[in-house]
């Protein structure tokens, strides 16, 4: 059985959304999905200050045996992308919650959260 953090939110594309306290949102991928996708070797992440409206593909992430592209759990602005995936993707693999974490989100409209799953409607789906 998969790891499913009580305290986050997630989207049905297997990506966790944490709600921060000053409005923004951590997003990375979950552990069903760095386990689904094998010993990741390279992520594909924006810059800061890129924007995107919710659903859009953000970037990728790819293994040894399969490419996943990544999509946005919320519109609004990239305030921040972790590079130590990008130097050291194995992170994705070892700590999908923690040291892993890909991007941060000022959102755009905050009722997009609403829409997220909780961990009881994510393990559901798996």
């Amino acid at each position: 059985m998969s790891n499913v953090p009580a305290n986050l939110k997630y989207t049905k594309d297997h990506e966790w959304v944490l709600i921060n306290a000053d409005g923004t949102v951590t997003v990375g991928i979950t552990d069903y999905a760095q386990t689904s996708l094998g010993d990741v070797t390279f992520c594909d992440l924006p810059k800061v200050g890129d924007t995107f409206s919710q659903h859009d593909t953000f970037g990728a992430v790819e293994s040894v045996k399969a490419a996943s592209d990544l999509y946005i759990p919320v519109s609004g602005e990239i305030i921040a992308v972790n590079g130590e995936v990008n130097s050291a993707p194995e992170l994705v693999n070892k700590d999908p919650y923690g040291a892993a974490w890909m991007i941060k989100v000022k959102p755009a409209n905050a009722a997009e959260l609403a829409g997220l799953l909780d961990a009881a409607a994510y393990t559901a789906i798996l």
